[in-house]
């Protein structure tokens, strides 16, 4: 009795835990128009020696941005803590996406992609990122948005000090 009880709550919380790990997501959006052609804007992007000069979120980033590419991101959280990271990039569609992909799988995986569109006055830039996994219960992500929001600032200021 006792064994068979054990092991239905077993099952169950294996159940649950994988219910959480593919069901909690967390998304994240921010998107600014910067005043400036798209072409100059993803020169930035892709420049990827150079982000230590205008990101203050993503201070280091090592690799190209190419398809199957792997990239080492370092992230400056909200305490000044450098967070390591190693993404897939999945897509680079010319001056209009930039996608990448990493994590572990059940526990905290990230989809980071940067949007580019051509609209009145400049160009339209977004960073968009869903997360997914069982550390977004435990897990401070406050901060996300308003670091982005502050790297699309820089970028802004960059871009158009620049031009």
């Amino acid at each position: 009795m006792i064994s068979s009880s054990l092991k239905f709550a077993a099952v169950a919380v294996l159940i649950v835990a994988v219910a959480g790990a593919l069901l909690t997501r967390k998304t994240f959006h921010v998107e600014q128009v910067i005043a400036a052609p798209l072409e100059d804007i993803w020169s930035v992007l892709m420049d990827t020696a150079a982000y230590p000069d205008w990101n203050p979120v993503f201070v280091e980033v090592t690799g190209e941005y190419v398809e199957g590419a792997k990239i080492l991101n370092k992230v400056r959280d909200q305490k000044g803590n450098i967070l390591e990271m190693t993404a897939k990039v999945t897509t680079v569609r010319e001056a209009r996406e930039l996608r990448q992909t990493g994590g572990i799988p059940g526990v905290i995986t990230f989809d980071h992609q940067w949007l580019l569109e051509p609209v009145e006055g400049g160009t339209k830039v977004t960073q968009h990122e869903v997360d997914r996994g069982l550390y977004l219960w435990l897990w401070d992500s406050s901060w996300i948005e308003p670091a982005y929001a502050e790297t699309l600032r820089a970028l802004r200021d960059h871009v158009q000090n620049d031009t």
